[in-house]
């Protein structure tokens, strides 16, 4: 069939048809590896205490493709605050609405209960934008790690927190002698795609603003932060984002591949080889991040605990069992020699 012939077709379709006409092919990187032995055997165990207590976790709800590789190893997220957000960024699948419901006054306790169950080492602990909320849900979101820490003190807690709207008042409430290993804020994607990626009240500035603010209050801490590709970057805007991110206090950083949850979302706009993801590792790391996920199938809270390990001084994340998700210059080039 000719260009002209697919052309003509395709103006018989609807606008909907014809998005899903423009959605990519996933590349043939994108595989990921099952535990096994005893990392199989955890696994099953954190499998069947979600089930047996009808527990919830971002790792099953966003089917995150390292499900496997973090439960076997003690770690999972878990969402507060609602299911749905104030927000409407074009690349996420969560749903919007200007109203959500009343906060659940016994999620801080449900939530404790939950990760004691589970039996984990290390949990994420991720939130919706609460625009609605005068203090963008912060209170709330410091009872939560609170509750976790009384029933659980041995665990390692990460917050992975919105930009609380800019309220750097609430960000102080919310962190002074907050247990926390990590404070995470995403700023998604670099600065000239913010109107095209997120919502149009978040921004790259406001982004680094809380890091930066975070970063003063709780120098005691590590922060981190993510950037996905695919959303129509180039490779020099993200090595300028990451030198911004650095400089405004970033330890620990994870760069993956963004996915279109749907024909309605934003398209991907390339999906660079995992080589590419090596190099962006060794520029980070050279910027001076003391801990790197990079890799196709690498997500904000990848390997939380181990990365939390490598910001300390631990191996690189990239360097053991990948399972075909993060890859460094240096794990990327002992492949090639074996």
């Amino acid at each position: 069939m000719s260009g002209i012939e697919v052309t003509l077709n395709n103006a018989h379709l609807t606008a909907s048809e014809r998005r899903k006409l423009k959605r990519k092919r996933l590349p043939k990187w994108f595989k990921t590896s099952l535990p096994t032995g005893k990392a199989q055997e955890r696994f099953n165990e954190s499998k069947e205490s979600v089930r047996k207590h009808g527990l919830h976790t971002v790792c099953e709800e966003a089917k995150c493709p390292n499900i496997h590789d973090c439960w076997s190893r003690g770690t999972a997220t878990f969402m507060v605050a609602g299911e749905v957000c104030t927000r409407g960024c074009k690349f996420c699948a969560v749903g919007t609405v200007k109203k959500p419901e009343e906060l659940n006054e016994n999620e801080p306790q449900e939530l404790a209960e939950a990760i004691k169950r589970m039996g984990l080492d290390y949990a994420v602990i991720t939130v919706v934008n609460r625009d609605d909320l005068d203090d963008g849900g912060a209170e709330h979101y410091r009872k939560c790690i609170i509750a976790v820490k009384d029933e659980v003190p041995k665990v390692g807690l990460e917050l992975l927190c919105s930009d609380l709207d800019g309220n750097l008042n609430a960000l102080k409430m919310l962190l002074e002698d907050l247990p926390l290993k990590v404070f995470a804020h995403n700023v998604e994607c670099v600065p000239r795609l913010d109107s095209v990626v997120r919502d149009k009240r978040a921004s790259f500035t406001q982004s680094l603003n809380i890091i930066s603010e975070a970063k003063k209050l709780r120098p005691d801490i590590k922060i981190k932060s993510s950037l996905m590709v695919g959303v129509g970057e180039t490779d020099d805007e993200i090595v300028e984002a990451m030198i911004q991110m650095k400089s405004a206090g970033v330890d620990m950083i994870t760069l993956g591949q963004y996915l279109q949850p749907s024909y309605k979302h934003l398209p991907v706009s390339r999906f660079p080889e995992p080589e590419k993801f090596a190099m962006y590792d060794e520029i980070a790391r050279n910027i001076g991040f003391s801990a790197v996920a990079s890799g196709p199938l690498v997500r904000s809270s990848y390997r939380a605990g181990l990365l939390w390990e490598e910001s300390e001084g631990g191996p690189l994340v990239a360097t053991l069992d990948a399972r075909g998700s993060a890859v460094s210059n240096i794990s990327y080039h002992r492949e090639e020699i074996n």
